[in-house]
């Protein structure tokens, strides 16, 4: 009995994003919840940092913003800069969140709690997964409190229940590949100092080599090229396009089919580095 079993639990570890039948996605979908739940109790014991990173977009909206609102070079016909930088600053604060969590995969390999998780039956896809909806969750609560900022101090956005629910919807899909190439880089680092070093250098880039501040038209020729292939970039196009209704060039398909091929390609790849964490 224990040989079928053994074999059972490795044919689901082993078990990738993309499995197809039925009973592996039963089981990915099941471990997924299992672990965003445990991710979401988490989140309800941590209110103070919710208020902490909800305080960071309104410090790049409403001091970033307004010293700018009058350049010349970054407006966009009579639109207000706050609300063209609205978005930028929606992605980037999600990022942040996604681009440090990786830091509990580490704590977790140093207290003994990712060991056990490898051990049981879930498919480590589910595991990635899940730890990036607890990513999700805490930038989607962000992101609900800047629409409620935006709302209420009258800056000037698309109100529509399509253009709202479209943008949460490309944000937790940044969101969610950000998380995944955190614990791929997670997976390689064993001391949380490096990992935030490492962090700082792959986040600041990233976000300064996008449109998330300012147009791509002001940027020089070898700037623009970069932020060409800067997935932050499409992340951030796309939620303005349905937020503001400026963009890159209103291709907001393009926008989320760029993104949601980083998500996959985060996703397999954080899958397959998960076990090398614990050595």
């Amino acid at each position: 009995m224990s040989a079928p079993s053994a074999a059972s639990r490795a044919a689901s570890a082993e078990a990738g994003p993309l499995a197809s039948t039925p009973a592996a996605l039963s089981r990915l979908a099941t471990g997924t919840y299992a672990m965003a739940q445990a991710e979401l109790r988490k989140l309800r014991h941590d209110h103070l940092d919710i208020f902490t990173r909800s305080v960071q977009p309104l410090l790049w909206l409403f001091i970033f913003g307004s010293a700018l609102r009058h350049n010349r070079a970054l407006s966009v016909g009579t639109l207000d800069y706050r609300a063209y930088l609205a978005p930028g600053v929606m992605a980037q604060a999600a990022m942040f969140i996604a681009i440090f969590f990786g830091l509990a995969v580490i704590w977790e390999r140093d207290v003994g709690q990712l060991q056990r998780l490898l051990a049981t039956s879930l498919p480590r896809s589910a595991i990635v997964l899940g730890k990036a909806a607890g990513a999700c969750v805490r930038a989607l609560v962000q992101a609900l409190l800047l629409l409620a900022v935006l709302a209420a101090t009258g800056i000037a956005v698309k109100w529509t229940v399509t253009g709202v629910l479209g943008t949460l919807a490309l944000l937790l899909l940044g969101t969610a590949a950000f998380a995944c190439m955190s614990m791929l880089l997670a997976a390689g680092v064993k001391e949380r100092e490096r990992f935030m070093g490492i962090g700082q250098l792959i986040m600041m880039p990233l976000f300064f080599a996008s449109s998330a501040l300012y147009p791509l038209k002001v940027m020089p020729g070898w700037l623009h090229v970069i932020a060409r292939v800067n997935p932050l970039t499409y992340e951030v196009q796309g939620l303005r396009q349905m937020l503001v209704g400026v963009g890159g060039g209103g291709e907001v398909w393009l926008d989320f089919l760029v993104v949601c091929a980083f998500f996959a390609i985060m996703l397999a790849a954080a899958t397959r580095a998960y076990p090398k964490a614990i050595l």
